[in-house]
This record gives C-alpha cells, structure tokens and sequence, in this order.
C-alpha cells in the first residue's frame, strides 16, 4: 500500500472509530437505565415481618433502582393472626402508572400449605422488570396479602 492510500484510508478509520465509540456509549445509556419503585403491603388476616419473631411489621416494600431484565427479591415472614388453619394468598392492584403491569410481575414462593394459627412461613417475592419495559422512571403499587379458607 503506498503512502497516499494510507493517508486516505487514515480519515475513514478516524470515521469509523467515532461511529464504533457512538455505538458503544448509546449501548451503555440504554443498559443503564433505573427505574424506581416502592410497593404498599395491606395485610387481611395475616401479619407481615421483617423478621421471624415478627416483631418489625412490613408496611411498604421498597424495590429501589430497578434495571430492565432484572428479578428483584425481598423476604419475608407472614404470620396467620386468626384462630384457624388458613393459606395465604398473594394479589397486587393500584399499579402507578397503570401501564407499569404490562412489565413489572409479583411473584412468591409460597408453596401453598395452610398455615395454623400464629404460624409463620418465611416467603420470597420477586419483582420481575421486563427487558423491554419503556415509558416508566418510576412505579409504585399495593400488595395484598390475605387468607383463605
């Protein structure tokens, strides 16, 4: 290759390597985006802890920062306050905003076995953020915990 052709390619390598580096840093944007949430527990018929001995009530669950793709998890206790054998159920509603459900999903890991009265189980809830979740900086919704026959 002669001189001359080195120095014209010297400007399209120069070209290229700012479109790479654009590419690159508009990737980093796109991963880093966080989105902020909290969600407010109501307990029907059960109690709801931080801790076994159930002595620290959960009123609010903070999800902080969430990212895109990510499973978030929170554990706690839930106690039957009533004076039968009952299994606990787990809901949400008054999603803020509303379209915040089309990519966020409580789940839990509740196997289902019915607790006996002031019987605690230690449960797992995981938030799910969709890897395509758009439009939402930050969320919130209600959590309800409840009991069945």
């Amino acid at each position: 290759m002669s001189f001359r052709q080195r120095i014209a390619l010297k400007p399209l390598a120069v070209l290229l390597s700012i479109v790479a580096l654009t590419v690159l840093v508009s990737g980093l944007t796109e991963s880093s985006v966080r989105i902020v949430g909290r969600g407010t527990v109501k307990a029907v018929g059960v109690g709801v802890f931080w801790d076994s001995n159930c002595t620290n009530p959960v009123s609010y669950i903070d999800w902080g920062m969430v990212e895109p793709g990510s499973l978030n998890n929170v554990t706690v206790y839930v106690r039957n306050q009533g004076n039968v054998v009952a299994s606990i159920s787990l809901a949400t509603e008054n999603w803020n905003p509303s379209t915040a459900s089309n990519y966020l999903a409580l789940s839990w890991n509740y196997d289902g076995r019915p607790l006996n009265p002031l019987q605690v189980a230690q449960v797992a809830m995981t938030l799910n953020v969709s890897s395509s979740v758009h439009g939402i900086e930050s969320f919130s919704f209600d959590i309800i915990i409840s009991v069945g026959g």
